[in-house]
């Protein structure tokens, strides 16, 4: 089975976030043994951040047995039009990551509904990478690829 990861699985093992380090872990190590790991050149890019050279990442991903796999013309079409969607439909709230509910948060003071862009594009690529390109997607951002990308298997922590 061809399994997609996204970057915030890594980066809980990595950083180490104590909150999801050890479900993380487990997570990639029950797929390691089994499953042909691959991420995506946006996942290859936010993972980048994190190393002082390209060598520590590719000795890193090769330790763990991943595998950058380029984005197909379909993947990114695919994430395109969800993007799409999601911008002519994202309104003032914000979406729990978890699972998928809508708030919508007033400032105290001035009463005005306070917005911040949740996702970017960069989501949407991940998405449609693991969509067209693997059997499944391991992340922590639940309500989101259910929204946008319903027919995606998503096993998350």
């Amino acid at each position: 089975m061809t399994i997609a990861i996204d970057t915030n699985i890594l980066l809980d093992v990595l950083l180490p976030d104590p909150n999801y380090k050890d479900f993380s872990f487990e997570l990639l190590e029950r797929h390691m043994k089994t499953d042909y790991l691959i991420i995506s050149e946006i996942v290859y890019a936010e993972l980048a951040s994190q190393f002082s050279n390209e060598k520590l990442l590719s000795d890193f991903l090769s330790d763990i047995n991943i595998k950058l796999v380029g984005s197909s013309t379909s993947a990114l079409w695919k994430a395109a039009k969800a993007w799409k969607k999601y911008t002519k439909e994202r309104d003032k709230s914000l979406q729990c990551s978890l699972c998928g509910k809508k708030e919508t948060i007033k400032c105290s003071k001035c009463n005005s509904i306070i917005t911040c862009r949740q996702h970017i594009i960069s989501d949407f690529l991940i998405a449609g990478h693991a969509l067209v390109q693997s059997d499944k997607l391991l992340t922590r951002d639940r309500g989101f690829y259910r929204t946008y990308f319903n027919e995606l298997k998503v096993e998350y922590v």
